[in-house]
């Protein structure tokens, strides 16, 4: 029977490719060995989440990885009782997991969960490095190993979304943007398998939506995007239907935008 505590099924076996951008991976080291959480800040698809896999395969840390929303609750993260076979058994949440085992901990768009979810990270986030459990009275002292790590997109701040200065001073911050175009057509092609002519007229494509922003736009085409649209095209989809597929009607359901898009699109391939 697997044991429900054990964090070992978390260890990435296989290095993720990554790209460095500039001195992300030395920052993070840095902050690891000093004991301080970090977060990651940049807009969507431009590889956060691949840089922490990254990282966790560079340190042999388990990474475990909550995608925050608004219905996340503090039991959520910390735990909460449950009753198997008519008995009731603590159940550590992933947070408390990941505290316990000196795993990372990595939440995913922090500013999307409960205000009230956020304050249960801030003793962890401080020299204290404890997690308390209320509902047990047991005061959880981190890992020597454990990691904190926590990310979100500064272009969808808002008054009710933004991350308090309680919460973002407690960490060593690093931004992140899209790669340099001939780093990112790299990226692109390595991903995808689709050769770099291709690959750098859709990193151009990209920079042509990316203008748009904020000016029908909420997001142009993220990295991420370009590489969906590069498998498909590496699979035998013409470049136009694969850039509609995969970018234009993902950005946007505006039909005079849409058509925008797809002209420029249609102007490179």
């Amino acid at each position: 029977m697997t044991d429900p505590t054990s964090v070992s099924g978390y260890l990435i076996q296989e290095e993720p490719f990554y790209a460095q951008q500039a001195n992300e991976i030395a920052l993070f080291e840095a902050a690891y060995k000093n004991k301080i959480p970090v977060l990651l800040k940049g807009p969507t698809g431009c590889g956060k989440t691949r840089f922490m896999e990254h990282m966790a395969w560079r340190i042999q840390r388990p990474l475990i990885t909550v995608s925050c929303h608004d219905d996340l609750t503090a039991a959520d993260l910390v735990g909460r009782y449950l009753i198997v076979g008519g008995e009731t058994h603590w159940s550590d949440g992933p947070l408390a997991r990941a505290v316990r085992n000196g795993a990372i901990c990595y939440l995913d768009e922090i500013v999307e969960a409960r205000k009230d979810t956020t304050v249960v990270i801030h003793p962890l986030a401080d020299d204290r490095r404890v997690l308390p459990i209320e509902k047990t009275g047991e005061l959880l002292q981190a890992d020597d190993s454990f990691c904190l790590a926590i990310s979100y997109n500064p272009g969808y701040q808002s008054v009710l979304k933004d991350l308090k200065q309680s919460t973002r001073q407690r960490f060593v911050s690093i931004e992140f943007d899209y790669p340099a175009p001939s780093l990112e057509a790299e990226i692109v092609s390595k991903e995808s398998g689709l050769d770099a002519d291709m690959a750098a007229k859709l990193v151009k494509y990209a920079g042509m939506t990316r203008n748009l922003k904020g000016s029908g736009l909420e997001e142009g085409a993220s990295t991420r995007l370009l590489v969906h649209a590069a498998k498909l095209m590496d699979a035998g989809i013409s470049p136009f239907e694969a850039c509609r597929g995969a970018i234009s009607e993902t950005l946007t359901d505006d039909a005079e935008m849409l058509k925008a898009i797809n002209e420029l699109s249609a102007s490179l391939f």
